[in-house]
């Protein structure tokens, strides 16, 4: 399998790995799951996080043919729409991203200026979609569970998985948000660790896990058949899904779930400006 070249970007804030794919042949490159600094305490964004991607695209002379999503991120809000102003690049998600424009538009009551057909991304891609990052063939595989838009993206011998897998240490995504299903996720898991054991897996997060004290953000398909805490070879369909339901039970909302789905829902794009001309995010009060 074609090797791409990786490069890594680490949000300790949000915990968050943001990727450049680079082809090994080519000066041309994609970004997955980019970080927009957000200030929740003082409604203050930044692009600290984005000027570090930029930064290394522009020292390498890269050309972005894609600006990725894994999926509509609870943690953090998609810096896309600023790097597509400095980069250029076509933005793309899992097509069922309707779906969650559907359960979090009406959360929000974003009124019907807000389009839920998933028109403001260049491209919604399904299961077995390919696509091209110079001679680098993508494909694209739909595993959701933790939302049910998340995708798999599969560049050469590289598998970039969202939020569907963790460090095998520390195990696998959460299945509590709305539209989440914890069987649903055992199955599309099922897909990744089907893949050759070499693949390199590259999350979109990491924790450390109690006796670890190092982030980490890359593992593999062996590996995690091998050692992971939640999945690995031997645990039963069932067994996960007692796990993750009772585990998922125990856990609080991420501190910028709020904020990040309000916007990631949008590509990245804030709400529009009410009639004073500013910005306001929701917080719906007991609703989740």
């Amino acid at each position: 399998m074609t090797q791409p070249i990786v490069q890594h970007f680490f949000d300790e804030p949000t915990n968050t790995f943001s990727y450049v794919v680079r082809d090994p042949d080519s000066q041309v490159c994609a970004i997955l799951d980019s970080v927009l600094d957000f200030d929740y305490a003082a409604g203050r964004t930044d692009v600290r996080s984005a000027d570090e991607i930029i930064q290394y695209i522009q020292a390498n002379d890269l050309i972005v043919e894609w600006i990725l999503e894994t999926h509509v991120h609870a943690d953090h809000l998609s810096a896309a729409p600023y790097l597509h102003e400095k980069l250029g690049g076509k933005t793309g998600i899992g097509a069922k991203i309707i779906q969650v424009q559907e359960i979090f538009g009406k959360a929000f009551n974003a009124g019907t200026e807000f389009a839920r057909d998933g028109s403001q991304f260049d491209r919604l891609f399904e299961e077995g979609d390919t696509f091209a990052i110079g001679s680098l063939e993508g494909r694209v595989l739909h595993t959701p569970g933790h939302t049910p838009a998340c995708l798999t993206y599969v560049i050469g011998d590289a598998a970039f998985v969202g939020d569907t897998l963790f460090m095998p240490d520390y195990g696998t995504a959460r299945c509590d948000f709305p539209g989440g299903d914890a069987r649903v996720l055992y199955q599309s898991i099922q897909k990744v660790l089907a893949l050759p054991p070499e693949t390199r897996i590259f999350l979109c997060h990491d924790y450390k896990a109690p006796d670890r004290d190092e982030y980490q953000h890359m593992t593999t398909v062996a590996e995690q058949r091998r050692a992971n805490v939640h999945v690995h070879d031997g645990v039963s369909e069932e067994a996960f899904v007692k796990m993750r339901t009772e585990r998922d039970a125990t856990l609080d909302m991420p501190r910028l779930i709020l904020p990040s789905v309000q916007v990631n829902m949008r590509a990245g794009h804030m709400p529009p400006a009410e009639d004073n001309g500013q910005v306001y995010l929701k917080v719906p009060v007991n609703l989740f």
